[in-house]
């Protein structure tokens, strides 16, 4: 897949559990996990925007896209 996940980076760079994650953002560890893990087929915008206010971040810090050769 092309769209790359970078959730874990930005979580160890911010000293965060999936824990912690889970409970700041409102979502369960098992759903954050499926999105962590680059599971997830989708992501809603108004989840994202709450996992960017809680790790103080960008959404281009957590997804980036890989052009495939």
């Amino acid at each position: 897949m092309p769209i790359i996940i970078n959730l874990d980076v930005m979580m160890a760079k911010r000293k965060m559990s999936l824990n912690e994650l889970s409970e700041r953002v409102g979502i369960t560890v098992s759903n954050l996990s499926i999105l962590k893990t680059g599971k997830a087929k989708a992501v809603r915008l108004e989840t994202l925007e709450a996992i960017c206010k809680v790790l103080d971040c960008q959404p281009g810090d957590i997804l980036e896209y890989v052009k495939e050769s």
